[in-house]
């Protein structure tokens, strides 16, 4: 039986993602065992609220961090704009890296940087987007042992980012937004 503890939870959105968003972590607990971090696509020029909303939709603070910010379990970090968001051991980094997919933030360095980092303890999430981002993140975090989550398609706003998932690798889970709490508690704590 897998008794690996996931705390490290990387989550990808894009078109319809804010309020996925908002709904996935309005369900989690204040308590939660692990670390949150979430790239949505924003463009460079535009602000961000929206650490703001996901702290005000749930109990888990939501932050933009700053580069080399230790992380903190129980918080959720989100991607500020134009800057991807990478972790090390530890650490948070961010940078102007050139564009993914025409994007940045992308899913992706932030998938293979967790991956690499954190291998097995890390849980991919792949929520609504009109894009192939998060695809090659997926399969590294498959790579490494850890797990993925791939948001219903026909419940997604936008399906083509569940859809590449889906089609690209074999998902651990295909899940509406509302089952997806539960199944993360108990990842992290290893059941």
């Amino acid at each position: 039986m897998d008794r690996q503890t996931r705390d490290i939870v990387v989550v990808a959105a894009s078109a319809g993602g804010v309020q996925a968003l908002q709904r996935l972590v309005s369900q989690l607990p204040g308590d939660l065992a692990a670390t949150i971090f979430v790239v949505v696509h924003i463009g460079a020029h535009r602000p961000s609220l929206l650490p703001h909303l996901l702290s005000r939709a749930g109990p888990m603070p939501a932050y933009h961090p700053v580069h080399g910010q230790p992380i903190e379990r129980g918080r959720i970090y989100v991607a500020p704009p134009d800057l991807h968001m990478r972790l090390q051991m530890g650490v948070i980094h961010l940078d102007r890296g050139p564009k993914v997919r025409h994007t940045r933030p992308a899913a992706d360095p932030l998938f293979e940087s967790a991956a690499a980092a954190y291998g097995p303890r890390t849980v991919g999430i792949v929520l609504t987007g009109g894009d192939s981002d998060a695809t090659a993140g997926a399969r590294a975090i498959k790579a490494q042992g850890g797990l993925m989550i791939v948001q219903q398609p026909h419940e997604a706003e936008a399906p083509s980012m569940p859809l590449s998932a889906l089609r690209d690798d074999h998902p651990d889970y295909i899940l509406h937004i509302d089952d997806m709490p539960s199944v993360l508690v108990e990842l992290a704590k290893g059941m």
